[in-house]
């Protein structure tokens, strides 16, 4: 197979969505058969970057990727189920990346649980995308000043005032690519698996059509109660008592 055929093929499953600093570059639908719960259910996977050029020469663009080590830099990404785009009612999580609670099952936190509870909860509805937000460790702060709140947070902070003592915003996360890539790939309306209000005002602020919300609570513990108290007491989440399931 020519260079210009293995291009081709690649260049059929890039999107282009201009953006004010540049553009982000969507790839997929890709196939992605997941294990959930001992089941296998399928999913279309997409994976986005963010660059500031803006082109439709995708060549150029895959040339270029040869020259930058992509492994240095995360990239976000959304699992798609069912007929998203037409769909009259579909589901989205705008999940934020936990490497402890995602990848190692810390409870600590209720992250890992609400990954996969969210994943369930799309696969039953039959239509809906989880977006995987990688650069919103620690609310923002990355893998390393996680680790530094964590030490602070076993000393008697709690989780916001361990970010503030380290210097960081309690919560410094950016919906706006996300938001573009949801608008990419769906204009009907959206409902929002979050207890975090602020999640539903920013697609909200970005005119997205929001139908309702779910509320998204479980896997508490003795390890993670002052942990979600915080949540609710400081950081304005909605407890399961608010929640609204339309």
């Amino acid at each position: 197979m020519t260079n210009e055929q293995v291009t081709s093929i690649l260049e059929g499953k890039i999107q282009l969505i201009e953006t004010a600093e540049g553009a982000l570059y969507l790839v997929g639908p890709i196939k992605l058969p997941v294990n959930l719960k001992g089941r296998t259910v399928h999913f279309h996977w997409y994976c986005w970057l963010d660059c500031k050029e803006a082109t439709d020469d995708f060549g150029r663009i895959i040339e270029k990727l040869i020259s930058i080590n992509l492994a240095e830099f995360q990239q976000s990404s959304v699992l798609a189920y069912g007929d998203f785009a037409e769909a009259d009612e579909a589901l989205i999580r705008m999940h934020s990346i936990c490497h402890t609670g995602d990848i190692f099952g810390s409870k600590r936190c209720d992250c890992g649980f609400q990954l996969k509870q969210s994943m369930q909860m799309i696969a039953d509805h039959g239509a809906g995308a989880l977006f995987y937000l990688a650069n919103h460790e620690g609310r923002g702060i990355g893998l390393f000043g996680k680790a530094l709140a964590y030490i602070l947070q076993e000393n008697g902070y709690d989780t916001v005032d361990a970010n503030l003592r380290l210097g960081f915003a309690d919560d410094s996360r950016d919906y706006r690519d996300a938001i573009a890539v949801l608008r990419q790939l769906r204009t009907k309306p959206v409902t929002l698996i979050t207890n975090n209000p602020k999640k539903l005002e920013a697609l909200e602020r970005a005119g997205m059509n929001v139908a309702g919300r779910r509320s998204l609570w479980g896997d508490q513990s003795e390890y993670n109660k002052k942990y979600l108290q915080t949540k609710i007491g400081r950081s304005g989440h909605l407890g399961e008592s608010s929640c609204n399931n339309d």
